[in-house]
């Protein structure tokens, strides 16, 4: 985890902060769901992160009002001007004088003010997913808006991520979807939800984008069901000069779907090469562990006695990944991703930890698979992490799924392995045959 700092603009301190040392500073200005450190528990925006930051010195931030940044009161929220001024002190805070800008989605807003009022600050811009008035994106007719975000306010308290609508590549996710949907609950709270919609809805940057003189990168996907690529490709028509790229998908979030076309659009277009980061790669044993009817468990202990058994689950499971030699990589919302050197200790771990938990009364499963990763920096990704993750999904309470690469691996060990057929496992090709291993 990064350390956060806070920068100062008047009285309201703004979390940001600062990953990789490139030669080029990166300001990232995300949607009004940011939380500095809570997106690092969310495998794919973590993984943007770093690729981002591959090339850059990468600074993100929490907009004011928003993630572990002041919050501000529900009937003074900050108009876009002031977020500009907000980007300025978090840029001064950093030590940098000028930066590349990347706006995603309704961040977008800011950027282009930023860099219209403060070109010397700015030396290119990237905008995903953009639009000049955004009142115009899902076709949401203005007399409909206080409907709108009293349904998107309502989907929060219920736990609804709308993952569906914002990356309909991911549907169907159950890690996704509920990470994404914890990611939303960190960033911003019920009450603000609907302010902070009807305030990037009636912003209307059309006039500023003709003063832009920074080169500028526009990128949307062709399928995107919130804002359309007629709406970015004629933000890109208003500002001097701009390039329109459109790249295949259908997700307006821009970690959930093709993580690398993004950042090697961006990394050319800022650093003028496109190195694509090829990560190291290294053999590893991944396993993914998770609470088995979670949501049910904790509505029936109540928020509190959830958030102890989630603790002492954490912390049994921590000392477990040590005691075996291994690693924890992240916590997955209620499970762990853990990288062991060989299968051996993997499989003991994901034995030991289905009854280290017994006593907290909840019962876990858990995948394991050994693969090549990819490895940048502490993160681990790759389709042998993806495996890991589908394999673990497969598994019911109490049960250690593992691959036939594991279980060939350990082929002579005093351990069983109980056949439990093929499988297909969404994102990945072919058919998986898992099993069962017990003591």
């Amino acid at each position: 985890m990064p350390d956060t700092h806070f920068a100062r603009n008047g009285d309201v301190h703004l979390a940001y902060q600062i990953v990789g040392s490139g030669p080029v500073d990166l300001l990232y200005v995300d949607a009004w769901v940011h939380h500095v450190e809570a997106v690092w528990d969310v495998p794919d925006f973590a993984r943007l992160l770093r690729r981002l930051s591959s090339f850059s010195r990468l600074i993100h931030f929490d907009r004011r009002g928003t993630g572990l940044s002041d919050p501000v009161p529900l009937d003074r929220l900050p108009d876009v001007e002031t977020q500009v001024d907000d980007a300025v002190a978090v840029l001064d805070a950093a030590g940098s004088s000028e930066a590349a800008v990347v706006g995603a989605n309704e961040g977008t807003l800011v950027a282009i003010l930023l860099a219209a009022r403060h070109p010397e600050r700015c030396r290119s811009l990237v905008l995903f997913a953009t639009t000049a008035k955004h009142q115009h994106a899902a076709g949401t007719p203005m007399e409909d808006m206080e409907a709108f975000m009293e349904l998107i306010r309502t989907n929060q308290v219920s736990g609804f991520s709308g993952v569906d609508v914002f990356a309909p590549s991911r549907a169907g996710e159950e890690r996704f979807d509920r990470d994404l949907a914890r990611l939303q609950r960190l960033s911003v709270r019920p009450g603000a939800i609907g302010h902070y919609v009807r305030q990037s809805m009636m912003s209307d940057v059309a006039g500023e984008l003709p003063a832009i003189r920074t080169p500028t990168l526009v990128l949307n996907r062709t399928g995107n069901r919130i804002v359309s690529t007629e709406l970015s490709r004629e933000v890109a028509s208003m500002i001097p000069n701009a390039r329109h790229v459109e790249l295949p998908g259908t997700d307006h979030l821009i970690f959930s779907e093709g993580i690398d076309a993004v950042a090697d659009e961006i990394e050319e277009f800022v650093t003028g090469a496109r190195t694509g980061a090829d990560p190291d790669r290294a053999l590893s044993t991944v396993v993914f562990t998770d609470i088995v009817d979670s949501t049910t468990v904790a509505a029936e202990l109540g928020d509190r006695r959830w958030r102890d058994i989630l603790d002492r689950h954490n912390a049994l499971l921590r000392r477990e990944v040590e005691r075996f030699g291994g690693r924890q990589v992240a916590t997955t919302g209620d499970g762990i991703f853990a990288a062991f050197d060989g299968p051996r200790n993997a499989v003991r771990f994901a034995m030991a930890a289905t009854e280290a938990v017994a006593p907290l009364r909840i019962r876990i499963r858990a995948g394991v698979h050994t693969g090549e990763v990819e490895v940048r920096g502490d993160d681990l990704g790759g389709l042998a992490v993806h495996i890991g993750a589908r394999i673990a999904a497969l598994a019911n309470a109490g049960e250690v799924l593992v691959s036939t690469t594991v279980r060939e691996l350990m082929a002579g060990s005093d351990l069983r392995f109980e056949d439990r057929g093929e499988h297909r496992l969404k994102g990945v090709p072919g058919t998986w045959r898992v099993f069962a291993a017990s003591g």
